[in-house]
């Protein structure tokens, strides 16, 4: 009689990857639902809720990322500054026009991430977003990860 074993993967058994994305063209939330996927480690066969098996991800033109339809001028993000009337609010058009275009990939991609945690928070420290087509990133050579092919509605 044989007995079968769940496995759960140990932080020493984790050995992380690093990928680049090039966000040119590619639709938002396809592309953070992905990547949300790659930073919890979703992608592994070795995964374990409790265990940090993600790899590291950056991003590149994080400015040219596509927003479908009228997303870009309808979606309205809140917040408010804690005074009277402090109710403030913007667009991700706004955002992506403004000086950092990198924090609308930024705030999707942890918007599908694991609520404020331990674990999320380390998790997203493994996301590098940059807005331009340059990354410090190159001593680890990352691969090429061509999220553009996946989806019709990417790269017209």
């Amino acid at each position: 009689m044989s007995k079968n074993f769940t496995y759960s993967a140990k932080p020493s058994d984790v050995t992380a990857k690093w990928f680049v994305v090039d966000a040119e063209g590619i639709v938002l939330g396809r592309m953070a639902a992905i990547i949300a996927g790659i930073l919890r480690g979703k992608h592994k066969t070795m995964y374990t809720p409790h265990i940090d098996t993600g790899d590291h991800v950056v991003i590149i033109n994080a400015e040219k990322v596509k927003l479908t339809g009228r997303k870009a001028e309808q979606r309205i993000w809140y917040w408010h500054s804690g005074h009277p009337g402090g109710l403030k609010e913007h667009t991700p058009k706004r955002t992506l026009s403004g000086q950092f275009p990198e924090r609308v990939v930024h705030r999707a991609i942890e918007r599908m991430m694991p609520k404020d945690s331990p674990l999320a928070r380390a998790q997203m420290k493994k996301l590098k977003v940059y807005a331009g087509p340059t990354h410090p990133h190159e001593a680890q050579t990352p691969e090429v990860l061509d999220l553009a092919s996946r989806n019709r509605k990417n790269k017209p």
